[in-house]
């Protein structure tokens, strides 16, 4: 498995992300397209039915990559509020968002607590605090 790290912890799979995504909205599109065409004729009922089963394939689409995501989260959220207390003490800062959460599960151990501090001083952007951890911990367990 290659060491993961800033410029390659991100997961896409090219199947769900671009190659379903893309022929869902294609789809969407071409079935409004035959609507238009099929107004006026018997067969306008069979184009709605088709443009309402993309419609709905392209919402569950979604949300099939929404609600785990949402999940995952959850238990980021836990188990990073679970780490930050076991070394301090203390309760994770209210003020830290669930994405500034997310990208401190990256530093180690060492380097949580004064990342941490910095994050809540300077407000930093997930993107900022993954660019400032020096030693990655990986997280090959995410969705």
């Amino acid at each position: 498995m290659t060491v993961q790290n800033f410029a390659n912890h991100k997961r896409n799979v090219a199947g769900f992300h671009y190659l379903l995504g893309a022929m869902l909205i294609l789809g969407l599109i071409v079935s409004a397209v035959n609507v238009v065409m099929q107004w006026h004729t018997a067969n306008l009922m069979s184009a709605l039915l088709i443009m309402l089963l993309f419609g709905c394939c392209l919402l569950m689409g979604l949300f099939v990559r929404i609600f785990p995501l949402k999940a995952q989260d959850r238990a980021i959220r836990a188990e990073e509020g679970l780490r930050y207390f076991i070394l301090t003490r203390k309760p994770l800062d209210s003020r830290l968002t669930i994405a500034q959460i997310a990208a401190l599960r990256f530093a180690p151990d060492a380097e949580l607590i004064p990342l941490m501090e910095r994050v809540i001083a300077e407000n930093l952007s997930a993107s900022e605090i993954k660019q400032a951890i020096k030693n990655w911990r990986a997280d090959h367990h995410r969705v």
